[in-house]
């Protein structure tokens, strides 16, 4: 059976000042995570879990992005020529993952600014949001249980991961209700608590599932510091109009936007690939003798 939400948007406009110097001329989500860019990883888990059309909010400087989903004669031709083929396929696949559109944010205004922006898009269907920052292994099926849990309630459905409370300030944070397993009735979000002001550990992480509710809150949002509309005071809004769930899950997610889990999800996903894991778990085994690690 085909889903029912067959939309998702994949804010891009970012500066990636986290990772200066690399990002001063190159998108950050065109940073390689082993060969392949991370913005490529959340596209392609869209994808496996049944979406097909696809809005990238972008930004100035981010043209890259378009020109890696798109068609390049001149490479497809030198790779057949070379007889290449493999690489070939791989490249052509790329034009042909899904129905790809591009938008401009034209102002940095928030993560809740760059959502508004899909409205037209949208219009009145349900949709995903996948945050570029963070990726998902291949064999993780949150997604796809977000989905799931949207057929069978119609509920605005939001991904949440405990953490620990030194960690919280970092995140919106869920107030739970009614929790049952791994999913739970969200009654209230707070924008970066502090610990001990935080209702809960569990925060919400770069996956959402709305209804087109979430644009009605939206346009009700006051800009906070910096002038930034956050998508955390909408989701707080649309709360008091609707039921909005939790879904909690534990693993297969790495936080590239963060230095250290970048070079973990590179390491991880190389140690997984039969081309190239045997050779490289070779070489991390000589650097911890050699370091004295263990």
């Amino acid at each position: 059976m085909s889903s029912t939400v067959t939309k998702a948007v994949i804010p891009a406009a970012g500066l990636g000042t986290r990772f200066l110097p690399a990002t001063k001329a190159q998108p950050k989500e065109m940073l390689p995570v082993v060969d392949r860019p991370s913005i490529q990883y959340v596209v392609e888990e869209a994808v496996a879990a049944g979406i097909d059309d696809i809005l990238i909010i972008t930004g100035r400087n981010k043209r890259s992005l378009e020109d890696h989903f798109d068609r390049n004669v001149e490479l497809e031709n030198q790779l057949s020529a070379k007889g290449k083929i493999d690489d070939l396929e791989q490249v052509k696949a790329l034009a042909d993952l899904a129905d790809i559109h591009y938008v401009r944010q034209g102002e940095p205004l928030g993560l809740g600014h760059a959502v508004s922006v899909a409205a037209k898009h949208v219009g009145n269907n349900p949709f995903v949001v996948l945050l570029g920052d963070d990726i998902m292994h291949h064999d993780s099926h949150l997604l796809r249980d977000m989905i799931s849990n949207y057929e069978a309630t119609g509920s605005s459905t939001v991904a949440l991961m405990e953490v620990k409370p030194s960690e919280i300030s970092s995140y919106g944070c869920a107030a739970p209700d009614q929790r049952d397993g791994d999913r739970c009735h969200i009654v209230d979000v707070v924008e970066k608590p502090r610990a001990e002001d935080a209702p809960s550990n569990l925060a919400i992480v770069g996956r959402y599932l709305f209804t087109p509710g979430i644009f009605e809150a939206l346009r009700h949002v006051q800009p906070g510091v910096g002038g930034e509309i956050q998508l955390t005071d909408a989701i707080a809004l649309l709360i008091k109009d609707e039921p909005v769930m939790g879904l909690i899950f534990e693993e297969g997610r790495f936080d590239i936007g963060k230095k250290i889990d970048y070079l973990r999800a590179t390491v991880e996903l190389a140690l997984e690939r039969p081309d190239l894991g045997p050779e490289f778990r070779q070489i991390l085994a000589e650097i911890v003798r050699r370091e004295g690690i263990v």
